[in-house]
């Protein structure tokens, strides 16, 4: 004699449903956590790694690293380019990104100078760029995600020296240069000379908080399965 009661269709239909939502979406989180560990990984090994040739990898980076890169040339004087509402330790403020002249190369190569907080809500005032031939240092990475885009290209609207954007796209930045731009982005080594912060951890959830909410899904999914058992167990 069994101690369950018939289910009907549609209970049995949403408990599956409900498990194999909960369960998609904890697998989800776990993939999400693997992909935070590589990251975080990839920034690791490239900040610890030798410098490698920039002609080797310019044109066509390794996609399972980030190189780092000592690389000769000169600033393209009067174009920055400020990803605004960036934050650091509590401070608001934005990342100065500059068109970098590789010597005996065509395009140009996009640096991130790093983090300059606003001084009373409005963009930072920035030092001058140095003149000459120089040496840049960093880890060659792919540009940050423009994520959801709202509106089309504002680079095209704004005029002078420094020019404000929510979003890097290699494009758009190539377009309004007139001139081609490498793949990635080169973020500079710190110096502690400069006023520029340059903490190139990455601003993301940790892995740890995708897998806890892995586990939150997964006990929904175990949860539906009880529930059900209790809805139509039989009464004495």
């Amino acid at each position: 004699m069994t101690f369950m009661r018939r289910p009907t269709w549609f209970a049995v239909a949403l408990t599956i449903a409900g498990i194999a939502l909960f369960v998609r979406l904890g697998v989800w989180q776990l993939d999400r956590a693997s992909e935070k560990d590589e990251l975080l990984r990839r920034f690791a090994a490239g900040a610890a790694a030798g410098v490698e040739d920039f002609g080797k990898v310019a044109d066509t980076p390794p996609l399972d690293r980030y190189p780092r890169l000592d690389v000769r040339g000169r600033f393209v004087s009067g174009h920055y380019y400020l990803l605004d509402d960036q934050t650091h330790a509590g401070q608001v403020g934005v990342h100065v990104y500059v068109p970098f002249s590789p010597a005996g190369a065509s395009p140009y190569l996009l640096v991130d100078l790093g983090f300059l907080p606003k001084e009373r809500g409005a963009n930072p005032r920035l030092p001058p760029l140095p003149a000459g031939e120089t040496r840049v240092r960093g880890l060659y990475v792919p540009s940050p995600g423009v994520g959801m885009r709202m509106g089309g290209d504002s680079l095209p609207g704004q005029h002078g020296a420094e020019k404000t954007m929510v979003y890097v796209d290699l494009r758009e930045i190539g377009a309004d240069l007139g001139h081609t731009l490498y793949p990635r982005v080169l973020l500079l080594d710190a110096d502690p000379a400069s006023i520029y912060t340059r903490d190139w951890t990455p601003a993301v959830m940790p892995p740890a908080r995708h897998r806890a909410y892995a586990f939150q899904w997964f006990t929904f999914a175990l949860a539906a399965v009880v529930i059900f058992v209790l809805l139509h167990r039989k009464r004495r």
